[in-house]
C-alpha cells in the first residue's frame, strides 16, 4: 500500500502538491475560528458525587458554592470606615443579578464570619456564579471580575475560577511564546543537522502544515462535543514535536536513497521516493498510528479536559502524519538534488556516515555484555523512578500559578492577613426532618478535624424539596491528604433518615483521583493491545512489541520519578520558578503517560523497521541490531534535539501542571533515545536472538501474506534481493513458520 503511494507521489507530485496545499489554506481559514467553538471547563466527572451534589443544590437552593473571593484592602482606612464601606457597596450593588447567584459582603455577614482581616484594613465579599457548568461559570467570571474593581481601594479576586481564569490567560501566552521560541530554534538545529538551507526548512513545513490541519479538526469535533481550549497546546506541542520526527526521517532517507544513485539517471528521484515511502514513509505511518493510539486511550476518560486533549492529540498527529507521507515528499520529488541547495560550509557528502560507525561499535559492545548492561541500566532506571512510590495526588490550586499571577498573589493575601488556610465541604440533606439534620450534623462534628458545620439554607429556601444545605469546615489546604481523608470519613456518616451528598473542592480531588484510578486500567489495556496489534502487523513478532512496551515503561516510570522528585517533594523549585505544592496533579501523569507511551515508540518503530531491514537482509540478529542502531543512530539524536528544544519551550511555562508535562516528557525523551535506544535495545535484542523474530506458526503465516513488509523497488544494476533480501534461512532447531 505505502509502496503504491511512493509511485503515485513518484508521477504525481505536482498534483499532490497542489491539492496540499489547497487543503492546508482552506484548513487555516477554517481553523482560524476554532478558539470561538472550544470551552474553558471540562475537568469534572459529571457522575461524581461532587458533580452530582452541586447539580441537586442548584436546582434546589441556587449555587450556594463560593465561587469568587474579592478582597478590598486600604493601608489607611479600615472596613468600617465609611469611605471603605461605601466604595464596596456600590461594586456589591451593581453586581449584575444573571451573572450571579449570591453575593455576600463583609458588612452584612456579621461580626464573627471571619470575613475582616484581624487589623481591619482589607475585608472580603464572597461570590456564587450563575450557570449550569464550568464554561458557565468560566464565562460569567470573565464578565464579573472587571465589575468587581472598588474605586479607591486594592482590589484582589481569587477562588477556584479567579484561578481557572489566570491559568487560561497565562497559558494562552506561554503557548504563543512557546512556538515563537521553539520553531526558529528548530530552523537552526536544521540547519545544523542537515546542512542545506532548504532541507532545514522542510521539518518547519510539516509542522506549519500539522498545525494548520489539526486546528481544523478539532474545529469539526467541537461542532459535536465539548471541546476544552486547553487542546491547543497539545495541538502545538505534538503537532511540531512529531512533524519535526517525521520530517527529519523522510528527509534523511530520501537524501540516503538518493545518494546511492547515478548522477546521470534521470528516474533517480522516482526511485528515491518509491523507496523512501516504502522505508522512511512505512515507518511514519505506523508511528502516527501507535502515537494515535496512545492519545486515544484519553478518551476512555469522563473528564472533558483529559478527552479534549486525546481530541487534539490525534488529530495533531494524524495530520502530522497526512502532511509527512504527502506534501513533504511532494516538495522532495520536485526539488529532487535541490534538497541540499544552500549547502554550509561544513556540510559534505556522506555526512550521515560521518560518525564513523561509533553508534554500531556501541551496540557491539553492548552486546558483548548483555546481562550486565540490562541489570546495571534497570537498577539505575528503578533508582530513578523510585519517589514515584511515595507520589500524592490532588488537583489545582492557586500554587500551580506563578507567584506574581493575581489570583496567586490574593489567595496568598488571605492566609497572611485572615489566617490560616480552611477548608471546606458541602453537605446535601434531602428527606431529613429537623430532628434527623440535627442528628446529622452533630456526627460530622464528631469527625476528627472538623472545626465547624453549619447550615447554610433550610427546607424553607428549598425549591420544592425537603433539603438542608450543611457546611463542614476544618484546618488545612484543601488538596492535603488530610482533607481528601475528612471527606471520605464525612461521606461514611449516614443521615438516620433520607439520604447525602458531599461536595465541594476537597470532594472534588477525592473524586477526580478515585474516577482516574477506575478508569487507569481501561486506558492501560487499550494503550497495550493496539501496540500489540500495529507492532506486530508491522514487524510480524509477537516477542517485540511485548519488549518495546517493557522498555518503555522503564523510560516512563523514571520520567514519573523524576516529576514527583521535583514538583512533589519540591526540589529544583527556585531553579524551575515554581511554588510547591506537595503532591501531583492527578490528571498530568495520565496526560503524560499517553503522550509518553506515543512519543516512546516513534522512536522504537524507526529503530526496529532498520533492524528488519537489515534481518530480512542477512539473516544476522547481531549485524542486524548493530546496522540498525547505526543507521539510525544520529537520525534519532537529532530527531530528540530537535523535539527536546519544542518540549523545553513548554517546559517554560508559568503553569505548575504545564511545566510538568514539559521537564517529565524532556526527562522520559532523553532517556528513551539515550539509555532505552542505544543500551537497552542492542542488549535484550541480543539475549533473545532469533526469539525476537517468533510468532506463532497461524500469526506468522498470517503476517507473510497480510503484513507490511518493505518491498523496495530495486536500484537499477543490483538484484531486488541484493539490498532487500529473502527471508533468512530458517535454524532445523526452530519451526520455520515460527521466526519471520
Amino acid at each position: 500500500m505505502i509502496d503504491r503511494w511512493g509511485r503515485v507521489v513518484a508521477h504525481h507530485a505536482v498534483t499532490v502538491l497542489l491539492l496540499g496545499l489547497v487543503l492546508t489554506l482552506a484548513a487555516g481559514a477554517y481553523g482560524a475560528g476554532v478558539f470561538d467553538s472550544l470551552e474553558q471547563g471540562g475537568f469534572d466527572d459529571a457522575s461524581s458525587e461532587t458533580a452530582r451534589e452541586l447539580v441537586a443544590e442548584r436546582e434546589l437552593f441556587g449555587n450556594r458554592t463560593v465561587d469568587v473571593v474579592a478582597v478590598y484592602s486600604d493601608e489607611d482606612r479600615v472596613a468600617t470606615d465609611r469611605g471603605f464601606r461605601s466604595a464596596v457597596q456600590d461594586v456589591v450593588e451593581a453586581v449584575p443579578a444573571d451573572l450571579v447567584t449570591q453575593v455576600v459582603p463583609y458588612y452584612a455577614a456579621g461580626p464573627d464570619s471571619g470575613l475582616v482581616s484581624t487589623d481591619g484594613h482589607h475585608a472580603q465579599v464572597l461570590v456564587s456564579l450563575a450557570g449550569e457548568s464550568q464554561d458557565d461559570f468560566l464565562s460569567a467570571y470573565d464578565e464579573l471580575a472587571p465589575l468587581l474593581e472598588a474605586d479607591g481601594l486594592e482590589t484582589g479576586l481569587t477562588g477556584s475560577y479567579a484561578v481557572y481564569s489566570d491559568v487560561n490567560e497565562i497559558t494562552s501566552d506561554d503557548l504563543k511564546r512557546a512556538e515563537l521560541v521553539s520553531l526558529p530554534l528548530v530552523v537552526l538545529l536544521a540547519l545544523l543537522i542537515f546542512g542545506s538551507v532548504v532541507a532545514a526548512l522542510m521539518p518547519a513545513m510539516v509542522g506549519l502544515v500539522a498545525m494548520l490541519g489539526a486546528l481544523a479538526v478539532v474545529r469539526v469535533i467541537a461542532g459535536f462535543t465539548d471541546v476544552s481550549v486547553f487542546s491547543v497546546n497539545i495541538i502545538s506541542l505534538l503537532g511540531i514535536g512529531l512533524a519535526i520526527d517525521y520530517a527529519l526521517f523522510v528527509v534523511s532517507r530520501f537524501r540516503e536513497e538518493l545518494a546511492t544513485l547515478p548522477l546521470d539517471d534521470p528516474d533517480a528521484v522516482p526511485t528515491a521516493i518509491r523507496r523512501t515511502m516504502a522505508t522512511a514513509g512505512r515507518t511514519v505511518m505506523f508511528s502516527g498510528l501507535t502515537v494515535a493510539a496512545a492519545m486515544s486511550s484519553l478518551l476512555v476518560f469522563p473528564q472533558g479536559f483529559l478527552r479534549s486533549m486525546g481530541y487534539g492529540g490525534i488529530a495533531a498527529v494524524v495530520v502530522a502524519m497526512l502532511a509527512a507521507l504527502t506534501v513533504l515528499p511532494a516538495v522532495l520529488r520536485l526539488l529532487g538534488r535541490r534538497v541540499d541547495a544552500g549547502r554550509m560550509p561544513w556540510r559534505r557528502a556522506g555526512a550521515e556516515a560521518a560518525d564513523g560507525g561509533r553508534w554500531a561499535a556501541l551496540a557491539h559492545a553492548v552486546m558483548r555484555r548483555p546481562v550486565a548492561v540490562i541489570a546495571v541500566t534497570v537498577v539505575v532506571l528503578l533508582a530513578i523512578a523510585s519517589p514515584f512510590l511515595g507520589v500524592r495526588w490532588g488537583s489545582v490550586d492557586h500554587r500551580v500559578l506563578p507567584d506574581d499571577a493575581p489570583a496567586h498573589q490574593t489567595a496568598e493575601l488571605l492566609i497572611d492577613e485572615f489566617g490560616p488556610e480552611t477548608s471546606s465541604a458541602t453537605l446535601l440533606l434531602r428527606g431529613s426532618d429537623d430532628g434527623d439534620v440535627a442528628s446529622y450534623a452533630a456526627a460530622v462534628q464528631q469527625v476528627d478535624g472538623v472545626l465547624a458545620v453549619e447550615t447554610v439554607a433550610g427546607p424553607d429556601e428549598a425549591r420544592g424539596g425537603d433539603a438542608t444545605l450543611l457546611r463542614a469546615t476544618w484546618a488545612g489546604n484543601s488538596q492535603t491528604e488530610r482533607s481528601q481523608e475528612i471527606v471520605r470519613e464525612l461521606r461514611a456518616v449516614d443521615p438516620a433518615t433520607g439520604s447525602a451528598l458531599v461536595g465541594g473542592l476537597s470532594a472534588d480531588t477525592v473524586d477526580l483521583v478515585d474516577s482516574v484510578g477506575a478508569h487507569l486500567p481501561w486506558m492501560g489495556l487499550i494503550v497495550v493491545v493496539v501496540m500489540l496489534v500495529l507492532l506486530f502487523v508491522a514487524f510480524g513478532s509477537v516477542v517485540l512489541p511485548l519488549k518495546a512496551v517493557v522498555m518503555n515503561l522503564f523510560s516512563i516510570t523514571a520520567a514519573f520519578g523524576v516529576v514527583t522528585w521535583i514538583f512533589s517533594d519540591g526540589n529544583l523549585a527556585d531553579l524551575l520558578g515554581f511554588t510547591p505544592q506537595g503532591f501531583l496533579d492527578a490528571t498530568n501523569p495520565i496526560l503524560m503517560l499517553a503522550i509518553l507511551f506515543g512519543l516512546s515508540m516513534d522512536y522504537e518503530v524507526f529503530l526496529l523497521s532498520r533492524v528488519r531491514e537489515e534481518w530480512d537482509r542477512t539473516g544476522d540478529n547481531d549485524l542486524a541490531v548493530a546496522a540498525g542502531v547505526q543507521k539510525t543512530g544520529r537520525i534519532i539524536t537529532s530527531a530528540a534535539l530537535l523535539l527536546g528544544v519544542v518540549i523545553g519551550a513548554f517546559g517554560m511555562s508559568g503553569i505548575v501542571f504545564m511545566k510538568m508535562l514539559g521537564v517529565g516528557m524532556l526527562v522520559a525523551l532523553l532517556i528513551d533515545a539515550t539509555v532505552v535506544r542505544a543500551l537497552l535495545v542492542p542488549a535484550t535484542m541480543k539475549l533473545l536472538g532469533r526469539w525476537n523474530w517468533y510468532a506463532p506458526a497461524p500469526l506468522a503465516s498470517w503476517w507473510r501474506r497480510h503484513g507490511f513488509r518493505d518491498e523496495l523497488p530495486p536500484v537499477p544494476g543490483e538484484s531486488p534481493g541484493e539490498r532487500q533480501g529473502e527471508p533468512p534461512v530458517q535454524s532445523p532447531r526452530e519451526p520455520a513458520a515460527h521466526v519471520v
